[in-house]
C-alpha cells in the first residue's frame, strides 16, 4: 500500500472511516481484479493529493467480507466517498479522475 492509503478492514472500518472527522475516500477492491488494480495508482494519486483533508483507504473484499456485504458491493472496484459517517457519493467501475475529485471536494466543503 501506498504511504497515504489505509488498509481499512471489518475490525478498523467504524474507528477509521465511520467515526473520522475528514471525509474518507474507501476503495473496494480484492487482487484478483484487473480494474482494481488499473485504479490502484489513480487512489495513490488521491491520497497524496488529499493528504490531511480526506482519508483514503482500500478494503480488500476478500478478507473483510462483513463490511463489503454491509455496504452491498456487489462488483468491484467501488468506490465509495463517506462524510460523517455515512456513503454521500458511490461509484462503480473504473472512473475518470476529475469525477472523483469533483466528489471528494463536495465532501470536504
Amino acid at each position: 500500500m501506498a504511504a497515504n492509503v489505509i488498509e481499512f478492514t471489518d475490525s478498523n472500518f467504524d474507528s477509521e472511516v465511520l467515526k473520522s472527522s475528514q471525509p474518507v475516500l474507501v476503495d473496494f477492491w480484492a487482487p484478483w481484479c484487473g480494474p482494481c488494480r488499473m485504479i490502484a495508482p489513480l487512489v495513490e494519486e488521491l491520497a497524496a493529493e488529499y493528504a490531511g483533508s480526506v482519508k483514503v483507504g482500500k478494503v480488500n473484499v476478500d478478507d473483510n467480507q462483513r463490511t463489503a456485504m454491509n455496504y452491498s458491493v456487489a462488483s468491484i472496484p467501488t468506490l465509495i466517498v463517506f462524510k460523517g459517517g455515512r456513503p454521500v457519493n458511490q461509484f462503480v467501475g473504473v472512473r475518470p479522475k476529475a469525477q472523483l475529485q469533483e466528489a471528494l471536494d463536495a465532501a470536504k466543503a
